[in-house]
């Protein structure tokens, strides 16, 4: 086990090493000069010359890359060019909102999906399993940006149960309270929950078939287990490995789905950020954001290669 946990975490190092470098590369290579923008279309190459120097865009790649990865290891992310702040307070700020809307969407992911692939397979090839699977298509194939548009138009412009968009505020002092905030946070979380629900349910359901067909369940109903028990105590349990994998992948997408949805419900969330610096052509704001969610993604997958290797003890370090 400290084996395999050495190398997934070589591994983990060396693909945040990876991604920082295309990151990097990626918006180095992009059209466009953020002091000209700062500037507007009218300074003069002089102020403009004088401004890029300030903020260090005169400066070799190379040293901009390694000056900006050694503030990452010691949590220093330089300052806006257009909020004229550190990074780290606008990401951590924006996170308060980001994080627990994907949290959100991804207990309502879980339950939803679940629920319905053990449902859908104790009914194999009956009307439920049909149905479900046809929901499932359905909901694979719905943007999440356009489900968004019909969740505001349906209750909020139609029933009037919740705000077309804008967040309250966790506290009173912000203006809003725990209830307020999460209450705006659920349509924007089932938006991003229905695309990834119905992919996993589908997942669900064909982990749960496969491990129905094991001779320890059928051992199990023999012995006077009934369905309900033999699926949710045995099979679902022994059926969560391929889950969970794709619930690590899941969660990360929903972290890079944010950046849609929160435009959709003017949320000022991470993903809005990142949208309104690209606008703005704030590189340092977006690299840190874009890097930001690429270690998520990279951790998260980290974190469920460990949990496969805790729920299974017979994977060993040379089988992943």
């Amino acid at each position: 086990m400290g084996l395999f946990f050495l190398k997934r975490f070589v591994t983990l190092l060396a693909t945040l090493i990876g991604a920082s470098i295309v990151v990097f590369l990626v918006l180095e290579i992009l059209p466009g000069n953020a002091a000209q923008i700062l500037m507007g279309p009218d300074a003069s190459p002089d102020a403009v010359a004088a401004l890029a120097t300030k903020l260090g865009l005169d400066q070799p790649a190379s040293l901009r890359y390694w000056q900006w990865v050694s503030g990452l290891v010691v949590g220093n992310m330089g300052d806006s060019y257009a909020y004229s702040s550190p990074v780290l307070d606008l990401v951590l700020e924006r996170l308060a909102l980001t994080v627990p809307l994907a949290l959100m969407a991804m207990v309502i992911t879980t339950v939803l999906a679940l629920a319905a692939g053990v449902y859908a397979a104790a009914r194999h090839n009956k009307v439920g399993d049909v149905g479900v699977m046809g929901l499932a298509q359905i909901g694979i194939a719905i943007p999440n940006f356009w489900f968004a548009i019909l969740l505001i138009l349906l209750f909020s412009v139609k029933l009037q149960w919740f705000s077309a968009g804008g967040f309250p505020g966790w506290t009173e002092d912000a203006g809003g309270s725990p209830l307020e905030a999460l209450k705006a946070l659920l349509l924007p979380a089932i938006a991003l929950a229905v695309v990834q629900a119905a992919i996993l349910a589908r997942i669900t359901r064909s982990a749960v078939l496969e491990v129905l067909r094991e001779d320890f369940v059928r051992t199990a109903r023999a012995k006077g287990l009934t369905q309900r028990a033999a699926l949710w105590g045995h099979v679902l349990r022994n059926a969560m490995i391929p889950v969970i994998t794709v619930m690590g992948l899941q969660f990360a997408n929903l972290l890079a789905g944010t950046i849609v949805v929160e435009n959709v419900f003017y949320l000022p969330g991470l993903g809005r950020l990142i949208f309104q610096s690209i606008s703005n052509r704030d590189l340092i704001v977006v690299r840190n954001c874009v890097m930001l969610l690429a270690a998520m993604v990279v951790i998260v997958n980290f974190v469920v290669d460990i949990l496969y290797a805790v729920i299974d003890p017979r994977v060993k370090a040379s089988d992943i």
